[in-house]
């Protein structure tokens, strides 16, 4: 796309990543004029979002706070390609990382891109710390209900990890032997249940019903209002997501950071177990009334992470 051609509002694009085109929208905010130069953010969704997601919620707000965003499709999700030879949702940890570099790098190329800054929310979060430590072309983050810090959610059931660990070295196994993808549920649900049918067989019905408000069948931004947004995912995911790069690396990030979290989400730990080990300048916001996915899409949740956004990168 020639530099003429951006205009106001959302602009599809592509960018390369492991040699391929990755799928992306560029938010441009109102009055855009190419020869001006502007704050440009580089967005990270949550596991396993699509740019329909998260990104075309949180594009067209901080557009309209006057910066740049790109919101994407990792490698394998959405309408990225996987690689040759490899399948669809297929969103791994570390190719994240590097698929953000790459987004890094993109934005550099825009004459009237100038300082470039990171947002994620949930996974997002710690793929934008993570992105970040090696990355200092990123000058500020900021980290929405992330899971910086996931080492406290994800492993302190250590049996269930490991019978997620196990069932994740199957699936590489099966999909290696047969050429075939496995594709899993990852939370338990499909793209078919009811909300009622997913409750009923959670541990927390309470969470289990947030998720589906969202992911579920009748979502709000589930498989039937984002058609190319899917539940099952690669069976052998865990095996990368069950890492946390950020959280080991997290004093050594040298740019601002801010964490925006609820106090009552069974994520929090995430956040304020990262901010306990930060050693930069850091802002850490947190909210009572808002829960880990009130932050995806709730209009008032969304309002209060955005300004904050807006607040901090225009420092």
């Amino acid at each position: 796309m020639k530099t003429q051609d951006f205009t106001a509002g959302k602009n599809e694009v592509t960018f390369k990543s492991f040699g391929v085109d990755l799928a992306g929208d560029l938010y441009l905010p109102e009055g855009f004029n190419a020869s001006k130069k502007y704050k440009a953010i580089v967005g990270a969704s949550p596991f396993p979002q699509v740019k329909d997601q998260i990104p075309a919620t949180y594009g067209p707000e901080m557009a309209a706070r006057g910066f740049i965003y790109l919101g994407f499709d990792y490698l394998g999700m959405g309408d990225s390609p996987a690689l040759p030879g490899e399948f669809k949702q297929s969103r791994y940890n570390f190719r994240l990382i590097e698929n953000t570099w790459d987004a890094v790098s993109y934005l550099g190329t825009l004459p009237f891109v100038d300082e470039i800054y990171g947002l994620g929310v949930c996974q997002g979060g710690q793929t934008i710390a993570s992105a970040a430590v090696t990355d200092h072309r990123i000058k500020k983050i900021a980290m929405v209900s992330g899971m910086m810090a996931s080492d406290a959610f994800q492993w302190t059931n250590r049996d269930m990890a490991n019978q997620m660990i196990a069932a994740a070295n199957a699936s590489m196994q099966k999909q290696y032997e047969t050429g075939e993808p496995d594709y899993v549920a990852p939370f338990g649900l499909n793209d078919d249940m009811s909300r009622e049918e997913f409750t009923s067989a959670a541990a927390y019905p309470e969470m289990a019903g947030e998720t589906y408000d969202y992911y579920g069948r009748d979502g709000a931004k589930g498989p039937v209002a984002v058609p190319n947004y899917t539940n099952m995912h690669i069976g052998d995911q865990p095996m990368q997501s069950l890492f946390s790069i950020c959280e080991a690396y997290a004093d050594k990030i040298v740019q601002p950071s801010l964490t925006v979290y609820g106090t009552n989400a069974s994520t929090a730990i995430c956040s304020t177990a990262f901010v306990a080990k930060l050693t930069n300048d850091h802002t850490e916001l947190a909210f009572d009334e808002f829960s880990h996915v009130d932050f995806y899409y709730k209009p008032e949740a969304v309002k209060a992470s955005t300004d904050a956004v807006a607040e901090f990168f225009n420092k």
